[in-house]
């Protein structure tokens, strides 16, 4: 069958056709814009109607590529879901009153349910290791301890997560309460990484980690690949699973958190649009790797758009 998942974070709004059976998942056609609906929703708890405009526009388009693609093979599945901004806003329900008009039905979802389903677009690609699971976004940050099973032959492999948690912690959110200079400064970053710890620590106390790989979605931890290797254009396929050190991380961050804006917008590897939210991003994603005690970290292009085509074809009995 073929299904098309959209989803609307905070920063980026993305969308993924693809074809499933039971020979495994193959991309039809994947698109991805950054929209920044979240901007502002920290400090007001209402989506900007710029925002909401830059919104309609992208998925508008993006309704669009599924009527085309439905051409040749009927798109049977659409599910579009909302994350953090969405949760957070006063006038969400009005902003999927704007997606209705044109033709996309919306569901705000959990941050236990971002969580799950981007565990499950995941882990498929990593079974039968203990797995923490990072999904730095916008608005908000999904950790996860879990694995998926290795024995199992099916399309869908059955998922288990011993402990997992939606924290208000983004780079979006990050970079509007503490990061006012350009660059940040010394004392910005040393007050956000402190917040970000304070948040973050209680789900690794007590929880007898064991971790065999460290897991990172979203776009912080696909750049910091990019820019490490200077991918010029992006190239997804030499970004998925690309394992990225401590000591190469810390270079990048510190290297692009150092630099003003636009200088690091310039940085072979980074998307302009990304570059102003990249050092908070970078700060999460440094507090995860101290928190669970770790060296390195892999990079995963499967994330909550996999997860829901997934989580689609299991329901329908692919």
């Amino acid at each position: 069958m073929r299904i098309a998942a959209i989803d609307i974070g905070t920063v980026t709004s993305r969308l993924l056709i693809a074809d499933v059976d039971a020979t495994g998942v193959r991309t039809v056609l994947r698109r991805s814009e950054i929209t920044d609906l979240g901007v502002g929703v920290d400090e007001t708890g209402c989506l900007r109607e710029d925002a909401i405009e830059r919104t309609v526009e992208a998925v508008s388009s993006y309704k669009q590529a599924i009527d085309e693609c439905s051409h040749s093979v009927p798109v049977e599945r659409v599910v579009a879901l909302a994350t953090s901004a969405s949760r957070d806003a006063s006038n969400a329900a009005d902003f999927a009153d704007r997606l209705r008009r044109v033709g996309v039905e919306l569901s705000v979802i959990s941050g236990e349910r971002e969580a799950e389903l981007s565990f499950l677009g995941a882990s498929n690609d990593f079974r039968g290791e203990d797995l923490l699971f990072a999904d730095i976004g916008g608005g908000s940050t999904e950790l996860v301890l879990g694995r998926a099973d290795a024995s199992s032959g099916e399309l869908v492999a059955s998922v288990s997560m011993r402990a997992f948690r939606s924290f208000d912690v983004g780079c979006r959110r990050m970079t509007e309460r503490f990061l006012r200079h350009d660059p940040p400064s010394a004392e910005e970053l040393a007050c956000a990484r402190a917040w970000a710890k304070d948040e973050l620590s209680g789900f690794f106390a007590g929880s007898g980690l064991r971790i065999q790989r460290l897991v990172a979605v979203a776009g912080t931890p696909t750049s910091v690949v990019a820019v490490r290797d200077a991918l010029v254009p992006y190239d997804s396929s030499k970004v998925h699973k690309a394992q990225v050190t401590r000591s190469q991380f810390d270079d990048v961050r510190r290297r692009l958190s150092e630099m003003p804006l636009n200088e690091r917008m310039r940085v072979p590897g980074i998307q302009p649009k990304r570059a102003g939210i990249f050092p908070a991003g970078a700060l999460i994603l440094d507090v995860v790797m101290e928190l669970a005690d770790v060296q390195d970290f892999t990079a995963c292009e499967s994330d909550i758009l996999m997860g829901i085509v997934l989580d689609t074809a299991r329901d329908a009995g692919e």
